[in-house]
């Protein structure tokens, strides 16, 4: 029996909800699990192309020991999974608009489009959601 779609609601920006996203669905998606991953509020400032790498995460106690111990970094899990499974990201529609962002302002390659809520969760009840 296949596993149900994977739906990642990500609205924090602290490092350690981030990774947690991406390591669910890189996971997820190289294990043939559907994952969307719609992002929205402040985890969208991770995925600003113009924010320096050193920059771009911020987070408790948890995130300073991933950082030293060089875990993987959550920008390249999600690149993986979309390169090794089947895996969409969106962009949250509403927030875009209020930063007065332009989906090319995100991470390349790494974003299918933005997205509204209410798509988002009408697309979720075919699955699991998680929010983080």
């Amino acid at each position: 029996m296949a596993s149900p779609p994977l739906f990642i609601l990500l609205c924090s920006g602290e490092h350690e909800n981030v990774q947690m996203a991406a390591m669910l669905a890189s996971v997820a998606a190289v294990s043939d699990r559907p994952v969307q991953v719609f992002v929205s509020m402040n985890a969208l400032y991770v995925f600003d192309r113009e924010t320096a790498p050193d920059d771009r995460y911020h987070g408790g106690r948890f995130s300073r020991e991933m950082q030293s111990k060089g875990a993987p970094d959550a920008i390249e899990l999600f690149q993986q999974g979309k390169m090794l499974g089947e895996m969409r990201m969106h962009a949250c529609s509403m927030a875009l608009d209020v930063n007065g962002w332009e989906e090319e302002r995100l991470v390349p390659e790494l974003f299918d489009g933005p997205m509204g809520l209410t798509k988002f969760l009408s697309d979720a009840e075919s699955g699991q959601l998680i929010s983080l």
